[in-house]
């Protein structure tokens, strides 16, 4: 009898503890830019958030690339220790990049950890022609 309920008990704390790792949230990543309009050349301030869910640790210490529609591309590699019971996400992060010419673009940030991308955000930059830039046809 005493085997049995030491099973019993040994079954339930299992289950209990593979709902408590599936019920973890995972948090959304949102990028804002600013300014989201602007003449040319102009700087644009970009941040991507992770809003919401637990710290779930795919997202601990990750991999950003930053794709800027116009060419470039920019990659920033954390390199952080192991992840620890009770440690928080950054939940942040900036980057900042010039707009020489008019044009509409998206911008994209990709979230990666070992090589796998998990999370993709987009925000669209409008640059007008400015001072010294033609934006339209010769009359």
């Amino acid at each position: 009898m005493r085997t049995a309920a030491l099973a019993t008990i040994l079954v339930a704390a299992l289950a209990t503890s593979g709902l408590s790792a599936e019920k973890q949230r995972k948090p959304r990543l949102d990028l804002r830019a600013a300014p989201r309009m602007a003449f040319s050349p102009v700087n644009v301030l970009l941040t991507a958030e992770l809003n919401g869910g637990d710290d779930v640790e795919q997202y601990y210490c990750p991999e950003l690339e930053w794709d800027w529609d116009d060419g470039g591309r920019s990659v920033h590699e954390a390199d952080c220790p192991p992840m620890e019971a009770g440690a928080s996400l950054e939940r942040r992060y900036t980057a900042e990049h010039a707009y020489r010419h008019a044009g509409n673009y998206n911008v994209k940030v990709t979230m990666r950890r070992a090589s796998k991308a998990f999370a993709v955000a987009t925000v669209s930059v409008t640059v007008r022609p400015g001072a010294g830039e033609f934006g339209g046809s010769p009359d």
